[in-house]
């Protein structure tokens, strides 16, 4: 891939505060300092017996950093999460290259196109047309809210921001997450298909979950820290793409095998 990476090479061990987490038992020392640490400055309880800090560490021991998300800046990273709704990053890859190609990737360069030549660059993502008017009214939020910056968008509270961008065209629940945290750093955790049918398998979510049911479920459970969030969720799609897939699943291949409930075992 040509774009470089969101998180750098250098992303293990993963820390929280100074503190660190790789493997991520190990924040629950027997002294519990690393825990009160993190419990204190963010005011989340932690949940020690949750499965999820077992199924991170079993994850990163296998695949290590996942390097993610691919984008020059975090403008890019933005008009990436919109844009890979409902289609594969291959044909997000080439609607930025056309943007790119037309001098098109800033906030500026988006406020003055109008929005059906927009559209046409943006046809390899597909549903083009929806996604050049979401883009639209995400940067006329932007200079609308925080005079065009997104240093001024991202220091906005976590909460407060979250609801503002949900509150956009176009902008479900999974776009905000992933725009707050890769692009934001805000920790947050991002939910998508590849999460559910994993937590599904195993017992822990159900189809009608609630999205947000299932973010508090990852959010309450782990360290307030964006790199691990941001890690957790790359190494989860990872595994969806790559082992837990839709039809003829790879469970004895993938390292989350151990945690599955026999009876999902049996039939695969």
């Amino acid at each position: 891939m040509a774009a470089t990476r969101a998180i750098s090479r250098n992303v293990s061990p993963l820390t929280v505060q100074n503190i660190v987490l790789s493997p991520l038992a190990s924040s629950n020392s027997s002294n519990g300092n690393s825990q009160s640490i993190a419990s204190e400055s963010s005011g989340r309880e932690f949940v020690p017996a949750s499965p999820l800090r077992s199924y991170f560490d079993a994850l990163f021991a296998a695949h290590g950093p996942q390097h993610w998300w691919p984008g020059r800046n975090r403008f890019e990273i933005i008009v990436g999460a919109v844009l890979t709704q409902n289609t594969s990053w291959t044909n997000v890859e080439r609607a930025i290259r056309n943007l790119r190609d037309a001098r098109l990737l800033s906030p500026q360069a988006i406020r003055g196109v109008r929005c059906k030549r927009l559209a046409q660059f943006l046809r390899p993502s597909g549903y083009f047309r929806q996604k050049a008017k979401t883009l639209k009214a995400l940067v006329n939020f932007l200079y609308a809210s925080h005079a065009g910056s997104l240093s001024r968008l991202f220091a906005t509270r976590t909460d407060i921001l979250r609801a503002q961008l949900l509150g956009l065209r176009g902008i479900g629940p999974e776009t905000a997450d992933s725009i707050l945290l890769y692009a934001g750093k805000h920790p947050v955790f991002v939910v998508d298909a590849y999460t559910r049918r994993i937590l599904e398998r195993h017992g822990h979510a159900h189809p009608k979950l609630a999205y947000d049911k299932i973010r508090n479920m990852f959010e309450s459970a782990l360290p307030v820290d964006h790199q691990l969030l941001n890690e957790f969720h790359a190494l989860m799609v990872h595994t969806g793409k790559n082992y837990c897939r839709p039809s003829d699943p790879r469970c004895s291949q993938c390292s989350l095998s151990r945690f599955l409930p026999q009876s999902t075992l049996s039939a695969t």
